[in-house]
């Protein structure tokens, strides 16, 4: 290569491109992540008609660099005949006047490069930002903490967890892809940024090996190299107490660069820390404990079973049927319930909305889908702990989401109509996608829950408008069961105890989606309105 500086620079601007375009929290919804395909589609095409002009350009260079060889091989082999003759001596002079001229310094490389910067600039809005990149990262850290996945299956594209040194494959995807030195290494780049060793260990682990298994080349797609790799590893286990390995680390990282000041100085601390501290064992990894989800066990362990819960469910006093709650709009079509908790009280509709109908109010909210919120005082904001997209739908918007209503409402016997229940919320998850362990219902008298000056959320109707491969069912931590996806299904629960106060039990979560895009729909009920349909206790208690 003539000019690898100029093909690195590049390389460097596409890559640019690819981590620092402007699409806002495309990690948090998955269906912003399929629309990035064709994003990238266009680019291949732009990228296409660049390296065709290029290669048009490369050849006139190569027809140019032929013609003069063919002279120096023919003509010039007797200076002194050729120069002779006044058009020989003319041309000699004009070409390295002139044409060199216009070959070494052509703008047509430059106008290339630009018409590639301009093509790039009409899909800039679509493309992901740094914070995608970091989040879809934390997406595979989230599911290899939730569902126990061993780093190195997931490297292979497998997804597989050992219990008690065996090795167990949860999914098999349809689907599947090799990670790069470079991916694993981005990874447990941004572990490592957030001083998060416990995930920054292995998947560096990992990038270190790919990287030795490539030989240490550098492809010019990639940010990391091997160097970097093990800079970042070997300080890593020096967090975690391996001094040793650190050690071992930084002698090979100055084997490619053996002048690397600031190794040195590591190496010169860690041989006198070892020195200090005598002969010592490795250490191994231990994750940090949840200093904010006291639940985090009981809720990891209900991911896992993934609705699978035989003991609970062998309750006698559970049972299914054919519901029709005394109305007779359902007489002649009962839905089929399933009851699955009595304290809280829980309930499963079987298919309660159709594939058309799932399909329409997806289709009506992808326009509208935006970062969810979660209630902070009396504002909402963004949190690492709910990760998906939402969109309110108004009754008024389709008479999908009217037929929906009228459906929860002949189901529940409540009024369903606002304000005393919310517009249909829909949400999409994202990249691991979840909703760690809350409540539905306000818990501080300054929710913005209570800005509809309707009451609490006495109900929760939630609809699941497609399935899933594996992951991302509902877990009830204190009541210790899961219910699975189950598409076209709707669950129902109570948040609220008859007497107005909130119902600990009903504490729940969405689970970290594996594989597949998870849709659901919610509906939640307010207290005001339901007087005569669902009536206090003479029980305080109660």
């Amino acid at each position: 290569m003539k000019h690898p500086a100029k093909m690195f620079l590049l390389w460097a601007f596409v890559i640019a491109v690819l981590l620092l375009g402007c699409g806002a929290e495309m990690f948090t919804s998955l269906q912003n992540v399929k629309q990035a395909i064709s994003v990238e589609r266009e680019l291949m095409e732009n990228l296409k008609t660049y390296i065709d002009q290029e290669l048009e350009r490369l050849e006139d260079i190569k027809r140019f660099h032929a013609k003069v060889s063919n002279l120096h091989a023919e003509l010039y082999n007797s200076p002194a005949a050729a120069m002779a003759n006044p058009l020989v001596s003319y041309t000699l002079i004009k070409r390295l006047r002139s044409e060199w001229l216009n070959v070494v310094y052509s703008n047509e490389a430059l106008e290339n490069l630009q018409a590639l910067r301009s093509s790039y600039e009409e899909e800039e809005a679509d493309l992901p930002k740094t914070e995608d990149l970091q989040g879809a990262a934390k997406g595979l850290m989230r599911l290899q903490d939730v569902y126990a996945l061993q780093v190195s299956s997931l490297v292979r594209g497998l997804f597989r967890r050992v219990t008690d040194g065996k090795a167990t494959d949860i999914y098999m995807p349809v689907v599947s892809i090799l990670l790069s030195g470079d991916d694993c290494f981005l990874i447990g780049k941004v572990a490592y940024e957030q001083e998060d060793y416990y995930h920054s260990v292995p998947w560096l682990e990992e990038s270190v090996r790919l990287f030795r298994l490539a030989g240490g080349k550098w492809s010019p797609e990639n940010e990391g190299t091997l160097e970097d790799a093990l800079d970042h590893l070997a300080f890593s286990h020096f967090k975690v107490g391996n001094i040793s390995y650190a050690l071992s680390l930084s002698h090979e990282l100055l084997h490619y660069d053996p002048t690397n000041g600031r190794v040195l100085l590591n190496v010169e601390k860690y041989e006198k820390l070892l020195v200090a501290a005598g002969p010592t064992r490795s250490v191994g990894l231990r994750r940090p404990t949840s200093t904010y989800l006291s639940t985090r066990d009981t809720y990891e362990r209900l991911c896992r079973t993934q609705g699978s819960q035989p003991i609970h469910f062998e309750n006698p006093r559970l049972y299914c049927d054919y519901f029709t709650n005394n109305n007779p709009a359902l007489l002649l079509l009962p839905v089929k319930r399933e009851v699955l908790s009595l304290q809280p009280y829980v309930v499963i509709y079987h298919n309660f909305i159709t594939d058309r109908e799932a399909e329409e109010i997806k289709g009506f909210a992808q326009p509208a889908l935006r970062r969810s919120v979660v209630a902070s005082g009396e504002n909402q904001a963004t949190v690492e702990y709910r990760i998906s997209k939402s969109a309110w739908l108004k009754g008024s918007e389709s008479c999908i989401v009217g037929k929906l209503d009228q459906r929860i409402s002949m189901l529940t016997g409540l009024n369903v109509r606002p304000p005393y229940a919310e517009y249909l919320q829909v949400v999409n998850y994202g990249i691991g996608g979840h909703y760690e362990p809350h409540f539905d219902h306000a818990t501080s008298p300054s929710s913005p829950v209570f800005k509809l000056k309707t009451g609490n959320r006495v109900a929760t109707f939630m609809i699941y408008l497609s399935s899933v491969e594996a992951g991302g069912s509902t877990a009830f931590i204190y009541a210790n069961f899961s219910v699975p996806v189950l598409k076209k299904a709707a669950i129902f629960w109570w948040n609220l105890h008859r007497n107005g106060r909130g119902d600990a039990e009903t504490l729940h979560a969405g689970c970290p989606v594996l594989i597949g895009d998870k849709w659901v729909a919610n509906k939640w009920v307010h207290e005001y309105g339901q007087e005569f349909q669902h009536r206090c206790s003479l029980n305080p208690e109660e």
